[in-house]
């Protein structure tokens, strides 16, 4: 009620945000700070100017999202208070330490699938597209746009196709330069996955967005979800297009079959490994041409293997 009182006095809004952010430690405040969300965010948004205030609300809010997620509480943040979050990225978009904490609440945010499709609809992908090209360095950044890019890029009412088209490039550029972080690899694959499914790749694009998913693969194969979310893109473009199939049997690097059959060892006893190798062999087969070399590296022998582990699944 202070607050809302006096939206226009900055240091009322200040002294507000600092007098929430005392109770953060006690647990038996939380159902009332998640309450508050909305006030914070348009403190910020009405003193735009004020780098201290962006700072010390976005502080509090990534303390108040942390607790939500960690007791799954999923905060559906309104089309207003997406709206607002997206002014305050376009205000910092130069600001590359004050991006890196908003990056990672707007990653939080978008858990929630409601949250997510109004931070599709106000129109933040042009700017998360905008950020990660300019802090394509900035593995801390990275990891964040592309797990929004994923919770944006899987909503099923998506009228963004050719924005999302426009994230292939951008996504195969983190990935390419975070090969060997694991952490950024994983969320980068999880985006091309989705971006692969909404059928946002071109002819040109399946066999080196195929050669790069398989170097991530190579790169990090002790990853369970980094090797079953990249196996789940892999399948995704061969579904699409035989070219990526060839891809992965002659790849440059090394055979993909053998890769395949590499990762199911390393993770026999994951699941949700086997069955997206799994889906990608199914997709594979259906190439007549394919099929004969996967029958002459005795595939066959990896899908008993596969079936005898998991008999009831």
């Amino acid at each position: 009620d202070f607050m809302q009182a006096s939206w226009d006095i900055e240091e009322v809004q200040a002294k507000g945000i600092q007098h929430l952010a005392s109770f953060v430690k006690d647990k038996s405040a939380f159902p009332f700070l998640l309450k508050c969300t909305e006030v914070i965010t348009r403190a910020m948004e009405t003193h735009m100017d004020s780098l201290e205030l962006h700072v010390e609300g976005c502080t509090l809010l990534l303390e108040i999202l942390s607790q939500a997620l960690e007791q799954g509480v999923m905060m559906a943040l309104d089309e207003c208070v997406a709206s607002c979050l997206l002014h305050i990225v376009r205000k910092h978009s130069e600001n590359e330490e004050f991006l890196s904490s908003l990056c990672t609440l707007l990653m939080m945010v978008s858990a929630s699938e409601v949250a997510a499709e109004n931070l599709r609809k106000v129109g933040i992908i042009p700017d998360l597209l905008s950020i990660l090209r300019r802090f394509l360095h900035n593995d801390k950044i990275c990891f964040s746009c592309c797990a929004v890019l994923w919770s944006l890029a899987v909503s099923e009412n998506n009228g963004d196709q050719a924005v999302l088209e426009s994230a292939v490039p951008v996504t195969c550029a983190v990935l390419q330069k975070h090969l060997q972080n694991g952490v950024v690899a994983e969320s980068a694959c999880s985006a091309l996955w989705a971006l692969s499914l909404q059928g946002c790749l071109t002819d040109s694009d399946y066999e080196p967005t195929a050669a790069l998913l398989l170097d991530a693969l190579r790169m990090n194969p002790e990853r369970a979800v980094l090797v079953k979310n990249g196996s789940l893109a892999l399948a995704s473009l061969v579904r699409l297009s035989e070219t990526a199939a060839f891809a992965i049997l002659l790849d440059s690097k090394g055979s993909g079959l053998e890769l395949i059959q590499d990762e199911y060892h390393l993770h026999f006893d994951e699941p949700g490994v086997a069955e997206a190798l799994c889906l990608l062999m199914n997709e594979m087969v259906q190439y007549d041409e394919v099929m004969l070399d996967m029958r002459s590296q005795k595939m066959e022998k990896l899908l008993s293997e596969i079936k005898f582990q998991f008999p009831f699944s």
